[in-house]
């Protein structure tokens, strides 16, 4: 149908999984996304049907039973995924967060040991930063692991764990003092744990507690969580590439990975939002003609979509310069901060052309409107997104005097 949003020089192979993915989300997911969200109830049906489909390996290498793909394939499957609903697409992001870690910094022994089981879905993976005090300060973690033999003890309260009751995988960022004299810069005693766990809540390892979720404006479906630890004992071989202080520079690397996906979501949710709009107004008549057109609303339509095509082309160019193998903490920054700020006037312009209707829970806009907010904070606030182009611009440019 549209002519949106298209993206240039993609292989036969990856133009088939998106349109796979594409007929998946118009069949199984967008008819079902309003109900559901509406009821806050794990799409457990639609998840089965992305495992029957192998999109929990898509990128991980074949030699681990996946399907080998780009990061540019993953977004653009996540774009189409978000734009049926946004909360599916955040059940198989962290997931793919945990493989890509484990993919880029794991030991031998920890890729041969989880990647296969998460390529088949089998295990799910969740990954854990922030905790209730520290916002975007990631060097105030508090959470720490103190070494006793051939283990680890873990405590320390975890919070916005975004498939915490859900997941059987959890890479958890925590302070590690061994080993790391007193002064050491906070992000260099930093360990990333690979936390084995059973899928729910309450205690789900002698040592864990995963409360409930949390109750949110939107984003439901999929399950927000604290995560408690008092005791938890892990061993060492669960040290994520087998060294304790490297666990900053990991989750940074997988962050990366997890900005192009907030984008490719605020493309995704941008473009349905669009979507909306654009077919309500030649549905709805006012002064004896559609809405449609109305000058204003014409001016509404051609803002809405210049910034549709806008993110998406820079969420692509962020994906490809990440498969190159370059650096690309500045086109992963601008993309995640561009896409969610269009995305949340994209659809705040939809919900303006729906009029009353819009603020009625029979139309879908009503749920992409409690939805937008959350791509403004997840993977780094706007203004955390500004500090790093920032100062990325500054190492570019620097001044020659």
């Amino acid at each position: 149908m549209a002519r949106l949003a298209q993206t240039a020089g993609l292989t036969d192979i990856q133009q088939e999984i998106v349109s796979t993915v594409r007929d998946f989300v118009d069949k199984e997911i967008i008819p079902v996304a309003t109900e559901l969200e509406h009821r806050d109830e794990y799409p457990q049906q639609i998840v089965d049907g992305l495992k029957e489909l192998g999109l929990f390996g898509l990128m991980i290498p074949e030699e681990y039973g996946g399907l080998g793909e780009s990061l540019l394939t993953y977004a653009l499957c996540v774009e189409e995924i978000a734009r049926g609903w946004m909360s599916v697409s955040g059940i198989i992001n962290t997931h793919f967060i945990v493989a890509y870690m484990l993919k880029q910094h794991g030991t031998q022994e920890q890729k041969d040991h989880f990647l296969p089981r998460m390529a088949a879905g089998d295990i799910r993976g969740a990954f854990s930063m922030s905790e209730p005090g520290l916002g975007s300060d990631v060097s105030a973690i508090t959470s720490k692991a103190v070494k006793d033999g051939e283990e680890y003890v873990l405590n320390g309260q975890k919070m916005w764990l975004t498939n915490g009751g859900t997941s059987s995988l959890v890479a958890v960022l925590v302070r590690s003092d061994e080993g790391h004299p007193e002064g050491t810069a906070p992000h260099k005693s930093m360990t990333t744990f690979l936390v084995e766990k059973e899928p729910g809540f309450g205690e789900v390892r002698p040592g864990l507690t995963i409360p409930g979720k949390i109750d949110k404006m939107g984003y439901k479906g999929v399950d927000t969580t604290e995560l408690i630890m008092d005791g938890l004992r892990i061993p060492a071989d669960r040290v994520l590439g087998g060294v304790t202080g490297r666990g900053f520079y990991q989750m940074m690397d997988g962050v990366e990975v997890g900005r192009v996906n907030v984008a490719a979501r605020g493309c995704g949710v941008a473009q349905r939002a669009f979507e909306l709009g654009v077919s309500y107004a030649q549905q709805r008549h006012t002064f004896g003609k559609p809405i449609a057109q109305h000058q204003a609303i014409q001016f509404k339509l051609a803002e809405m979509a210049t910034k549709v095509e806008a993110a998406h082309a820079m969420m692509v160019n962020a994906a490809r310069k990440k498969d190159s193998g370059e650096r690309n903490d500045l086109e992963a920054g601008m993309a995640k901060y561009l896409a969610s700020e269009y995305c949340k006037e994209v659809v705040e312009d939809a919900f303006r052309i729906h009029g009353g209707y819009g603020f009625s829970k029979e139309y879908e806009i009503e749920r992409l409107y409690r939805e937008a907010p959350m791509l403004l904070i997840g993977e780094g606030t706007a203004e955390i997104q500004k500090m790093i182009i920032g100062r990325r611009l500054l190492e570019e440019y620097r001044f020659q005097g």
